[in-house]
């Protein structure tokens, strides 16, 4: 059996930016040239592109962890550190990607030319030759690589069909796939047999091909994590129009009305969307109802719930098909495609600065910085030397660092603890 895979959880890193060289050249009777450290490279960033022969997440059940490329270190000579290659990662159409601490969505892999860039690599460090001055001529200090961004994400896929087909397991949706496309769904007697959602193209005489999708059995208590269900909902939410089957026969002893309201039921649990779906009902396995009377009870009753289009039909014997199908294709001409809109509070915003760090006031007038920016900081400075000192003071400027130890209420005279390294702030 083809494993279907729907959801995963990944680790993601974009590479580091390289440190900028602290050089000098050297000529010959002069010991100490210009300064002519190079650059540092950006690190590589992530980016996920859609693939169209992929058809699962399952790749990713086995590797969690992607990292792209760091950066290289600059040199002497005004060399500049080479760039670190981008992590392309290919996922399904529908791929939606989240955060996986707060659950917010991140990019919906939707369109089929999708390529968006998750995390941007860290921005390479300058030389010291790019901070030679006419006052400065002989910087002995570089910029440290800005460190890559990491992120825990939740990949989910959900299927794109315009028309799903649901109801309880076993009453008929995957036979009703089967005559009206192509699809070769596995058929058997029992509860879940379908794993994955299965999808193929209707294309009659007179209507306009549509994707239909045979969206695995919901049972009851499915929106509350019972059994497969919820795994399965998800899928549903990509869909314009529903085919909603339900078995008439009575063979299984099951009151095909309580079943219809269940399944609405998980819907509306799941998401209110979905309730106001349109949605089409498929009375299955007429040809096994001997008492006749009792469909046109079952239609009174659902159309009563507010149900208008009722169709009876039998899958095993194609009886009725026709007539569903052309009722399908007629409600998805009035009904656009649209996106899956979603409200700001359920948009992952990330934080703009492409660094770490976090100021603790530890009380007494004592501040502590701490962070992967600090580290970084710290390594490319030589806190004895003045003019290192200087150049360290303007990147904590420039980086926002002093504006948000005013917004703490920092004061003259007051101590500032990076690491190992102690200070008094001075504005």
């Amino acid at each position: 059996m083809n494993l279907f895979i729907d959801i995963a959880d990944i680790y993601l890193k974009s590479g580091d930016g390289g440190d900028g060289s602290i050089s000098f050249r050297r000529e010959k009777y002069v010991d100490r040239g210009g300064p002519d450290g190079g650059d540092g490279g950006a690190g590589g960033s992530v980016i996920f592109e859609v693939d169209h022969n992929m058809t699962t997440l399952l790749d990713f059940k086995y590797k969690k962890k992607y990292e792209a490329e760091d950066g290289e270190n600059g040199a002497g000579k005004k060399q500049y550190g080479k760039d670190g290659k981008d992590l392309t990662i290919k996922v399904p159409l529908g791929t939606v990607i989240k955060e996986k601490e707060t659950g917010k969505v991140i990019f919906d892999l939707s369109d089929e030319n999708d390529k968006e860039v998750i995390l941007k690599g860290g921005k390479g460090g300058k030389g010291n030759a790019k901070f030679a001055t006419s006052t400065r001529q002989a910087p002995d200090f570089a910029e440290p690589g800005m460190p890559g961004e990491e992120i825990v994400i939740s990949l989910e896929l959900k299927v794109l069909a315009d028309v799903g087909l649901i109801g309880f397991p076993n009453v008929g949706k995957s036979t009703l796939l089967s005559k009206v496309t192509k699809a070769t769904p596995k058929i058997a007697n029992y509860h879940f047999t379908t794993l994955e959602p299965n999808l193929g193209v209707v294309s009659l005489k007179g209507i306009e091909p549509f994707v239909i999708a045979d969206i695995p059995g919901i049972i009851e208590g499915a929106s509350e994590g019972i059994g497969l269900g919820i795994g399965f909902l998800r899928h549903i939410e990509r869909t314009r129009v529903l085919i909603h089957v339900v078995d008439v026969s009575g063979i299984e002893g099951r009151d095909p009305i309580e079943d219809f309201k269940l399944i609405n039921e998980e819907l509306k649990s799941y998401s209110i969307d979905l309730v106001d779906r349109p949605q089409i009902v498929a009375l299955n396995k007429t040809d096994l109802l001997y008492e006749k009377e009792k469909i046109d009870k079952y239609i009174d009753e659902i159309k009563s719930l507010g149900y208008n289009d009722v169709f009876e039909i039998s899958a095993a014997t194609e009886e009725g098909i026709e007539n569903l199908i052309k009722k399908t294709a007629d409600k998805l001409q009035s009904i656009p495609v649209t996106e899956i809109k979603y409200d700001l509070d359920e948009m992952y915003i990330p934080d703009e600065k492409r660094f770490t760090y976090e100021i603790h006031n530890k009380g007494n007038g004592v501040y502590d910085i701490v962070g992967s920016f600090v580290d970084r900081l710290l390594s490319s400075v030589d806190i004895n030397n003045p003019n290192h000192l200087r150049y360290f003071h303007q990147v904590l400027k420039n980086k926002g660092v002093i504006d948000d130890l005013r917004e703490m209420g920092i004061s003259d005279g007051d101590i500032i603890t990076m690491n190992d390294f102690e200070f008094e702030f001075y504005s």
